[in-house]
């Protein structure tokens, strides 16, 4: 399996491709990483140093790639963060270019937009961008519980508001959602939510909440979720798999008072979760 993964890199930490690519490559796949930002470190802890790259510096390493005839073989596209409007386009492209070579490939957008607590955190116009044009030309997003009522103009506060949230989002084009860490009213507060979405049915997971102040979950989720689906096709089961890795690593992280996801240390659990987990339908 092949997948175009684009997304921003920092050299210390496990943001963006920094652990997306990994993860993904524990799991056998071949990632061809495109970063949209090389950073010192992720933007969290305050500073950083390190450049943005633009549009068209994605769009140069995405025909390099083009130019070795292999994007028939890519069988996904990853994308995460997007620093600008022309670093979207570009994503869009190098997505059309892939199924141009590929129809049977899948676009997998997590929609960066912002989350509870903090609000918007991306650059103007990027929200735009995700709602009315990333959005619609996806196979599958992962959008937080933020992002959800962002994206659909709605409050989510219970199972039916979430349903129609789904199903509205389906609406507007991807054929698969994976919501991450949902809050509704039925869920215990020492626990968190991810719910997948698709036309044969909907399943939420629960897992213990840990006590924890690290970046990079949403992007380990989104890449573990899509590399289980392409391969399995089973959205509950994709769910069911990306949770229990995730929450392994997440407990190592947690056990050892890591600021950073402990991905490397961890990395048994990608492949071995030591918790089996099992999705409920959502009724």
């Amino acid at each position: 399996m092949n997948i175009l993964s684009i997304q921003s890199h920092v050299a210390y930490g496990h943001v963006g491709n920094s652990a997306a690519a990994f993860a993904m490559q524990r799991l056998g796949v071949e990632v061809w990483p495109v970063h949209t930002v090389q950073f010192s470190n992720h933007t969290g802890y305050g500073d950083w140093k390190g450049r943005v790259f633009d549009g068209p510096a994605v769009e140069e390493i995405v025909a390099g790639i083009a130019d070795r005839g292999v994007l028939g073989s890519c069988d996904g596209i990853l994308s995460g963060y997007m620093g600008s409007s022309d670093i979207g386009n570009a994503v869009l492209g190098a997505a059309r270019a892939v199924r141009a070579a590929n129809p049977d490939a899948m676009w997998c957008c997590d929609p960066v937009i912002g989350d509870v607590g903090r609000g918007i955190f991306v650059r103007p116009g990027i929200p735009e961008f995700m709602r009315d044009v990333a959005v619609p030309a996806a196979d599958i997003v992962t959008p937080n519980h933020f992002e959800l009522e962002y994206l659909t103009d709605a409050k989510i506060h219970d199972i039916a508001a979430l349903k129609g949230a789904l199903t509205k989002l389906h609406g507007m084009g991807p054929r698969v959602v994976l919501a991450t860490s949902v809050m509704l009213e039925d869920t215990p507060a020492d626990c968190i939510d991810m719910v997948a979405s698709t036309a044969q049915g909907q399943w939420r997971l629960r897992s213990p909440r840990l006590d924890l102040n690290v970046n990079g979950t949403g992007d380990l989720v989104a890449a573990l979720f899509f590399v289980h689906l392409l391969r399995d096709g089973d959205a509950a089961l994709a769910l069911e798999r990306a949770g229990a890795a995730v929450h392994g690593v997440l407990s190592d992280t947690a056990r050892m008072g890591s600021r950073e996801i402990r991905l490397i240390a961890a990395q048994d659990e990608l492949v071995a979760p030591t918790r089996s987990v099992r999705a409920e339908a959502l009724v």
